[in-house]
């Protein structure tokens, strides 16, 4: 039989705090999803440094990052985290878990709940989550959901509005390279601009002073996900909110076009409807999600200007 006095046994708590940070690379987010304070959670992690005689993280500009040394770690930890949470004897009665039923927009799903959704995962285990698509301009009555998710509401109160931002012209660096010395306002008219009903130009057109009516040429597109690849692609000019376009913005393909923005025609807003403790979680998490989304992607737009 082994001698367990000869090991240095880490505590259950804090291979798991450290296997948060390493998988959201977040301090806070991490403490988050653990219901942890941030205090608390670094205290733990740093008692397995301290442990183990070597330092796990580094910061990386925003980001947390894995040490050499984290890396290795993290290999040999993580199968036998995932053997322990494997054993039945361990999991929860299946009678206690709360299913949950989102609806929202395509686009909104896949720029913001779903890069954000192991954070959800990790806060709320006892939460079977199911997510469903919805049209971005249909009629929805939410009666099949729990939570609704719409983008095509013209008035909701600001306090109200989930990514509450404005407008920005972007477009392809393609595309503005056949444009050589425009100018963001005065030669807006010379540039192919991308129409939808869901963002119409008019109100940015009014914004920056311009006597331009609704484009008319070219398909419209009625997902926002569609007008930013196309807009990608080098096809127009797209009228979008920052935080929907941060992928494309993120790895060049997107570039912001001048300073002047506009509030959008149509708003989001997330209605419960059916009532749980369950909805109450997720729509207090996704609420917090928004306006983080919002104040990074304003952050990667003050770099692309």
């Amino acid at each position: 039989m082994n001698n367990f006095t000869d090991y240095r046994l880490p505590s259950l708590d804090a291979l798991l705090a450290f296997q948060a940070v390493a998988q959201l690379q977040s301090f806070e987010r991490a403490a988050d999803a653990l219901a942890l304070t941030g205090s608390a959670l670094r205290k733990r992690v740093a008692g397995l440094e301290q442990l183990l005689g070597v330092s796990l993280f580094e910061r990386l500009g925003g980001s947390v990052v894995l040490t050499v040394q984290g890396q290795v770690y993290l290999e040999q930890v993580s199968p036998i985290l995932a053997q322990l949470l494997a054993i039945p004897g361990h999991q929860r009665p299946v009678q206690r878990k709360q299913h949950l039923t989102v609806s929202c927009p395509p686009t909104f799903a896949r720029q913001v709940l779903i890069p954000r959704l192991q954070e959800h995962s990790l806060a709320c285990p006892d939460v079977d989550l199911q997510i469903q698509l919805s049209a971005p301009m249909g009629s929805v009555d939410g009666s099949a959901c729990d939570v609704l998710i719409s983008g095509d509401s013209a008035e909701v109160a600001p306090g109200q509005r989930l990514l509450d931002e404005q407008l920005q012209p972007m477009a392809a660096p393609a595309l503005l390279a056949r444009f050589p010395d425009l100018d963001p306002v005065r030669d807006f008219a010379r540039l192919p601009l991308l129409r939808s009903p869901l963002e119409p130009w008019r109100p940015w057109f009014m914004q920056a002073g311009l006597e331009l009516v609704e484009p008319r040429q070219g398909p419209a597109l009625l997902d926002l996900g569609m007008m930013l690849e196309a807009a990608a692609k080098a096809q127009g000019v797209v009228l979008a909110r920052p935080s929907l376009a941060q992928a494309w913005l993120a790895d060049g393909q997107l570039v912001a076009i001048g300073e002047v923005r506009s509030e959008p025609s149509f708003h989001y807003q997330l209605r419960v409807r059916q009532a749980s403790p369950a909805a109450q979680a997720f729509s207090t998490w996704l609420t917090r999600v928004c306006h983080e989304t919002v104040l990074e992607a304003q952050a990667r737009l003050k770099h692309s200007l």
